[in-house]
């Protein structure tokens, strides 16, 4: 059982991170804005307001912790350039602050920077509308960021190009740079399945210090 931080629990992926995370036995404490807006109950869960864009609201959330996962979003597209490279910079300063006792970071990220089969990144896909891509790149920026940073146990998980509510069947496959398709053309992951993939990892690190994608 691990004693898991949680930003972004009430988002569309975060709250099944938390739902995986609290079906799993372990404890969360999830950190929140509007501590209102968190509508599960559970004995292994704690609600506390926290600003991930703040690195000392991050430390004092962090501490005692041993995994922080960030699934915040930012609404559209100039909402995510405001909110994930920031976050990024915020959480690693935060988890900083907490020296030898800071916790390891995993956070949600996004798939525009995959490669596709024909070896062009998804966000050099011709066609893609401006939000989307506001979207991708933020994500990207976010990615960027990180693998600048070498004293942060950090692990950042891409989704397949589609992901959305669906069905949890506890199997996926995984890669590193490379968009995971399927033999019928498609690339998906539920955000059930999604969120299983990062429990997993988060219980048994795999990609320490590197982003790794999943999908069907």
């Amino acid at each position: 059982m691990s004693k898991i931080a949680l930003f972004g629990a009430t988002g569309t992926i975060g709250s099944r991170i938390l739902d995986e995370a609290l079906r799993r036995g372990h404890q969360v404490t999830a950190a929140v804005r509007d501590p209102a807006k968190v509508t599960t109950t559970s004995p292994a869960l704690t609600v506390i307001y926290g600003d991930v864009l703040d690195p000392e609201s991050v430390a004092e959330v962090a501490k005692g912790q041993d995994v922080v996962v960030s699934a915040v979003g930012g609404g559209g597209g100039p909402g995510h350039i405001a909110t994930i490279q920031p976050a990024a910079e915020a959480l690693v300063e935060g988890l900083r602050l907490l020296g030898g006792e800071m916790p390891r970071l995993i956070a949600v990220g996004g798939a525009g920077s995959l490669r596709k089969p024909d070896g062009i990144q998804i966000w050099d896909t011709e066609g893609l509308p401006i939000p989307l891509l506001q979207i991708m790149h933020a994500h990207g920026d976010a990615l960027d960021y990180y693998r600048t940073v070498s004293d942060i146990r950090w692990t950042n998980i891409s989704p397949a190009a589609s992901i959305e509510p669906g069905e949890r069947t506890g199997t996926y496959r995984t890669a590193l740079d490379d968009l995971i398709v399927a033999e019928d053309g498609s690339s998906r992951i539920s955000t059930e399945d999604y969120a299983v993939a990062l429990l997993d990892e988060l219980e048994q690190p795999a990609h320490l210090g590197e982003r790794f994608t999943v999908g069907y």
